[in-house]
């Protein structure tokens, strides 16, 4: 028989998620999920931008969800180097 419900640690939690996340990816193409990510997130700037201003064209909506697209994008990717840069920062003593 089993006793109650096991209680895990944190340090447990994360590597179980870990290696969840492995087996998951083991046996998905990531290429195939970057894409649909990437086409839900545009859906979604669309569907911001249709809300923002509903009379605008459907040539205008997909040129303001493109820039939001970029916009997010270039906010990861500075963020990113953001943190690469402070990972290498000396520490004082």
């Amino acid at each position: 028989m089993h006793g109650g419900p096991k209680v895990l640690t944190p340090t447990q939690r994360t590597l179980r998620a870990q290696i969840a996340a492995n087996t998951r990816w083991s046996r998905e193409n990531p290429a195939e999920n970057a894409a649909r990510g990437q086409a839900g997130l545009l859906a979604r700037f669309e569907r911001e931008a249709r809300t923002a201003d509903p009379a605008a064209s459907g040539a205008e909506i997909a040129r303001r969800a493109e820039a939001a697209h970029r916009a997010h994008a270039g906010a990861g990717a500075g963020a990113r180097a953001t943190n690469a840069g402070a990972a290498h920062q000396p520490t004082a003593c």
